[in-house]
């Protein structure tokens, strides 16, 4: 069935009521309940939390084969604590286990083995990049796999599309009743705000720390209402390793021209003007806009009302200057966020619900003016593609990009037109993360395309100072310099289903050719 996207979904992944993607507010105003956890009352004053070895939370926890895992991802590419459940798992003779994380990446390869010999057998993310979208790309993972938003995945934990038996959820501090926080302690990462729907609705809840405090442990990120055991470790992860090498501040003069050309077209909408809100992602040229935003402001005497989403160093440097109000914080990407999330005032942590879930009753990302955001690829029709690599291998994260494009009065897409020699700008994304009727301007070195949908936009941008190019000119740019790039070549096998945020199927992705030599 061929969706709104236009990618050829297959019928035998519709079933259960599921649906193929069918524009990004085709279920505005639906209305559904919410999904609830098994809960076991504690009403013993004397009974105790506090357990002593993770072993003996994972017994106590019930955990079977066949069921649900969860984690989140605050300590990025610093986490310990899926490899040591997931070992733990292993050596208890556990099997057909799948994992709900919020994201999965390079410091999660130990598990790839778990996943070839059947122990995990199905993975809902995020981010799977490193030897886990390699392995789920060659067809090792016995299901599909299941992409989703920051968003889609509360949606659908919130819903009841996926129940969660086990959440296991590393803490910098908690005390032995289970109130837990991102701040403090030897692992500090800012906040838990993946982990806090998984609290609220998994069947049994474990909180990991390495630092255990006094009771009571306040304001707590995960409360002890919600928790069912606390299992001290020597570490839960490494604050060095949060800032990876995607979050760096970029220096090249191709980046910094893209991050200039974006700031121009940025302050020169309706919508930059005094309160303005917004968002950026990690990448380099992304994070360069907001450093280009300074001396727009400046100009115009302006201040963010607030700033959202992942917060870097950058953000937490304007709102020193006194030119952003309010951060509201859902990931700390760099130990200087960290930082201004434990200290000041004016710097908030919010659930993932409230940031992005597209079916509640209105999250943060639908009164945000601008969002910055990065691409391996975009299409003729402005469809942006995340997740997969241009050899067809799962390589990336749809994070909140799907969410804060639909949300965003303005959503500009920064990418080079030119990326190791293969075009960013093509007629066919290989993959449909975000759809391109979410996107208004793509901003390369060579200048920026602007939607056709946004006449305003083309009038208000008709006289900046920055080339101006339809995307397809962009497009046969990129093909004149290195030539059309060879397509991918699938097997008919899918091997992940890449969901909208609303929960219905906006791609699929299918198992990697391979080539006898």
């Amino acid at each position: 069935m061929i969706n709104k996207a236009g990618r050829d979904i297959p019928e035998e992944l519709l079933v259960n009521g599921k649906e193929v993607f069918q524009g990004q507010y085709y279920y505005h105003d639906k209305v559904y309940t919410k999904a609830s956890p098994t809960v076991r009352a504690i009403m013993k004053p004397e009974e105790e939390k506090l357990v002593p070895t993770l072993r003996e939370a994972i017994e106590k926890s019930g955990l079977k084969d066949g069921m649900t895992i969860s984690f989140h991802h605050h300590f990025r590419d610093g986490d310990y604590v899926v490899n040591m459940v997931v070992e733990t798992i292993a050596e208890m003779g556990i099997k057909d286990i799948t994992i709900c994380a919020s994201s999965l990446g390079d410091a999660h390869n130990p598990i790839v083995k778990h996943i070839e010999s059947g122990i995990i057998t199905g993975i809902q993310t995020s981010g799977v990049r490193g030897r886990i979208g390699e392995t789920i790309s060659h067809g090792k993972l016995k299901n599909p796999a299941i992409i989703r938003s920051h968003g889609g995945r509360v949606r659908a934990i919130e819903a009841g599309d996926v129940h969660i038996d086990v959440a296991f959820i590393g803490a910098p501090t908690s005390d032995a009743y289970g109130n837990a926080r991102g701040k403090g302690g030897k692992s500090d990462c800012g906040v838990l705000s993946y982990s806090m729907v998984d609290s609220k609705y998994a069947d049994k809840v474990v909180v990991i720390t390495d630092t255990l405090v006094d009771f009571p442990n306040f304001p707590p990120s995960i409360q002890q209402v919600d928790v069912d055991y606390v299992v001290v470790v020597d570490e839960v992860g490494n604050p060095k390793k949060i800032a990876n090498a995607l979050l760096r501040f970029t220096e090249n003069p191709r980046e910094l021209m893209i991050a200039e050309y974006a700031a121009k077209a940025l302050a020169n909408t309706k919508y930059f003007v005094d309160g303005f809100s917004f968002q950026t992602g990690g990448g380099g040229p992304s994070l360069a806009v907001t450093r280009f935003l300074k001396p727009f402001m400046v100009e115009k005497d302006i201040k963010m009302g607030f700033a959202i989403g992942g917060i870097t160093r950058p953000m937490v440097e304007l709102m020193k200057e006194g030119l952003i109000k309010t951060i509201v914080d859902a990931q700390d990407f760099d130990l200087d966020s960290i930082a201004s999330v434990n200290t000041n005032p004016r710097h908030f942590e919010i659930s993932t619900s409230q940031y992005a879930n597209p079916l509640n009753k209105g999250a943060f990302v639908n009164k945000l003016d601008f969002v910055i955001l990065g691409a391996l690829e975009v299409d003729t029709d402005f469809n942006v593609n995340v997740v997969v690599g241009s050899d067809g291998v799962l390589r990336g994260a749809p994070g909140g990009h799907v969410d804060t494009a639909a949300g965003a009065k303005c959503t500009i897409i920064v990418a080079p037109l030119l990326r190791s020699r293969i075009p960013t700008i093509c007629d066919r994304v290989t993959s449909v993360t975000t759809p391109g009727e979410s996107v208004d301007i793509v901003v390369t070195e060579y200048g920026i395309a602007i939607n056709p949908r946004r006449q305003d936009l083309i009038d208000s941008l008709k006289d900046i100072d920055v080339p101006v190019w339809t995307i397809e000119k962009l497009k046969e740019e990129a093909y004149r310099l290195v030539g059309r790039p060879e397509e991918v070549q699938f097997e008919d096998k899918v091997v992940a289903m890449v969901e909208y945020r609303d929960g219905t199927i906006i791609d699929v992705v299918r198992k990697v050719k391979e080539f006898e030599f």
